[in-house]
């Protein structure tokens, strides 16, 4: 996997070297006229939404696990799909839910047998982050006889994006963040930055919660509703998402962007013991604000799904 991965990067700089060295995000914007914020985060970066300048960072370029904010590449791979049916109907298979349980991860509670749209999929899994409907996406859009050989396939993709992305020091080995995925804070952004431009992907990530039907196995509808794990939504004036993510290598990680008259940000935190005040604090820094100091979290319903 080394070799590969070594592969796959000494092929991507030699293809994108001079477009990374001239990359927007390496560039610095104008320092905001305020002291810089004090964050928990091991790593963090802010950005201009429109040009990708850094408006600030810390170790923005040092590799770290991202959780499942590598979620935001598994969207990205299926809605970059030539030709993708969003309405695809996509049966919900027992393995996704043993998945689920064999390693503990966050869940959309996909029952099996029900028949979900990518759309729907696409919620569940960057809503309450799913591992059941990242792997329902990757088992549909990737290639191969089993669903191993699918889901080996759509890894591929997403590490093909990064390259395509030029984001030489992003790495994934699964499709919903559980495994030795890395990236850096300033590529996260980029991916991020890339990932926005999509309208679907927009209207997903900003989404406090999802209601839907579904048709269900045993012939009736069964009705999903999804709770958006991102706290900042509704939180901080102006957030329009992006994706949470939390393992014990990767600490709490967030992906973050808000919008307020004709100024976007996009930034990330990873490995924090408070995120979300992290990200408020980093955007009050780029909007010349103060939200942070009154900001009160939105709760999350009895029942809702943690990342």
């Amino acid at each position: 996997m080394t070799a590969i991965l070594t592969t796959r990067r000494a092929a991507a700089a030699v293809a994108g070297g001079t477009l990374l060295a001239l990359s927007p995000l390496v560039a610095q914007a104008a320092v905001p006229a305020q002291p810089e914020p004090t964050v928990a985060a091991l790593g963090a970066v802010l950005v201009d939404g429109a040009s990708g300048e850094t408006v600030y960072g810390k170790e923005a370029d040092t590799p770290r696990p991202i959780a499942s904010t590598a979620k935001i590449m598994t969207a990205s791979v299926v809605l970059d799909t030539t030709g993708v049916d969003l309405e695809r109907q996509v049966p919900v298979q027992q393995e996704y839910r043993d998945y689920v349980t064999e390693h503990g991860s966050s869940t959309a509670d996909l029952q099996t047998g029900d028949k979900l749209t990518v759309r729907q999929l696409l919620y569940a899994s960057m809503l309450p982050s799913g591992a059941d409907a990242a792997f329902a996406l990757a088992d549909t859009f990737g290639t191969g006889a089993t669903s191993t050989e699918r889901t080996a396939s759509f890894i591929s993709k997403m590490n093909e994006k990064a390259d395509e992305l030029h984001l030489e020091k992003t790495e994934f080995d699964s499709f919903d963040g559980v495994g030795s995925d890395v990236s850096t804070p300033s590529e996260l952004a980029q991916l991020a930055r890339h990932a926005m431009q999509n309208d679907t992907f927009r209207t997903v990530v900003k989404a406090k919660e999802y209601k839907g039907d579904a048709p269900a196995a045993n012939g009736r509808t069964r009705t999903y509703t999804w709770t958006n794990t991102n706290q900042l939504l509704g939180s901080y004036e102006g957030v329009t998402g992006i994706k949470t993510g939390t393992t014990t290598p990767a600490g709490d990680c967030l992906v973050f962007s808000a919008t307020r008259g004709d100024k976007t940000f996009i930034g990330t935190v990873l490995n924090s013991t408070d995120r979300y005040a992290d990200a408020a604090q980093i955007l009050d820094y780029g909007f010349g604000s103060s939200s942070a100091e009154t900001m009160r979290l939105r709760t999350l319903p009895k029942g809702a799904q943690s990342d």
